[in-house]
């Protein structure tokens, strides 16, 4: 333990992705930074590239952070990154996408401090380049976090870091948030926003519009709903690249008013109250924030059996599965839910119960205790101390 407060600098490439104004990343930055017990670390973030000039500022969450404004191959990153480390006298660097655990990893030998690689996506492969820099800065990798199984397999694969340093950590989602009962007249309030009408069946999901999320095969599956079950209602919150595709898909499929683009939603946990059915098709993922929401907010949930939902989620226990790209299944399994309120009602207890194991607060206490052991063993032992002691606190 040491007997001053720790500066913890986390390190991201960018905080969100094309036309998407609070991308998973920066949601969990939001949450997780303020948590940090004030009295014992010093807890600021560094983005790579340029400000962010959304409306959603991480600034407006309380957290401290600094923006680079840097381009994808700048050399002098690195040298701008060591001038915020000696100014903040970092002591730990924690490490989240490409650039950042390259750059970050260059800057933790330079300075023998202590960095966590942080992976957030199961991707299949990475460039010629990544490979070379993952290779050469490995050696000055005391941890890496996976958010996933199959996320911790592209980090020992693709990504070179022995599977001896690799450990699966998952996320979750502020619960004091997402599990507050809502009474009868607040959830009528949020149905009515978004124009849900007296007994429809409210069908949604929240997402960013991108092609790892399957929303097309959503669209498909709701005109499939909608021809046998018409009070049905799709809700599809969220921004991105495919959204006038998508439009365009369901136009085309004649839905009408019945699925409905809602665009970026400030209040996640609101809209969720809204749902009789939450549904996840997406074709790949890490571990999506949404899924611990979904669960903290008790919801009857629809999902894939991409990698990354299957690790939280149970079929039959707190979540029906359907198999990815599969527009019929997810249909019958909705259609079914709307069939059966009691089922419904089942899935929603089981998910609370589930959530409990993922509040995000637990994660935050997590890495409370990986910083104080990596603060005391890494540099005396050349990063290998904090291999060789007991890590079950991060199972």
């Amino acid at each position: 333990m040491t007997d001053r407060k720790l500066n913890v600098l986390h390190v991201c490439d960018h905080l969100g992705w094309e036309g998407s104004r609070m991308h998973g990343v920066k949601r969990l930055f939001a949450w997780m930074i303020p948590r940090f017990d004030p009295a014992r670390f010093d807890v600021s973030l560094v983005s790579l590239r340029k400000r962010d000039l959304s409306e959603e500022t991480l600034d407006s969450f309380g957290v401290d952070i600094t923006y680079l404004g840097k381009s994808k191959f700048d050399p002098t990153t690195l040298a701008a990154l060591l001038r915020v480390m000696d100014r903040k006298r970092t002591d730990i660097l924690h490490l989240h996408g490409y650039g950042a655990t390259t750059f970050g990893r260059a800057a933790a030998a330079l300075r023998r401090i202590p960095a966590v690689l942080h992976e957030h996506a199961n991707l299949t492969d990475t460039p010629w380049f990544q490979k070379v820099a993952d290779r050469l800065l490995e050696p000055f990798t005391d941890l890496a976090i996976a958010v996933s199984r199959s996320t911790a397999d592209f980090v020992i694969g693709p990504r070179q870091v022995p599977a001896r340093k690799v450990r699966v950590v998952y996320l979750g989602a502020p619960l004091d948030e997402f599990s507050r009962p809502r009474t009868a007249a607040e959830i009528a309030e949020a149905r009515r926003d978004i124009g849900a009408l007296d007994g429809d069946v409210v069908v949604g999901t929240i997402t960013r519009l991108h092609d790892s999320k399957g929303n097309e095969y959503l669209v498909e599956a709701a005109r499939q709903v909608l021809g046998r079950r018409p009070a049905a209602r799709f809700f599809l919150a969220g921004e991105g690249p495919l959204r006038p595709s998508l439009e365009a898909q369901a136009r085309e499929a004649g839905l009408g008013d019945r699925f409905v683009f809602l665009g970026f939603v400030r209040d996640v946990a609101r809209l969720l109250s809204a749902f009789d059915i939450d549904v996840f098709p997406s074709l790949w993922e890490g571990t999506p924030l949404t899924v611990f929401e979904a669960l903290g907010a008790g919801k009857a949930i629809v999902a894939t059996d991409a990698d990354g939902l299957v690790d939280v989620l149970a079929d039959g226990n707190d979540a029906l599965i359907v198999p990815k790209r599969d527009p019929a299944a997810l249909a019958d399994r909705i259609v079914r839910l709307i069939d059966d309120p009691a089922e419904r009602a089942r899935l929603s207890s089981a998910a609370r119960a589930t959530a409990a194991r993922y509040d995000i607060g637990a994660f935050v206490r997590k890495m409370e205790r990986l910083y104080e052991l990596l603060h005391e063993v890494s540099r005396a032992t050349r990063r290998k101390g904090v291999l060789q002691a007991d890590l079950s606190f991060l199972d």
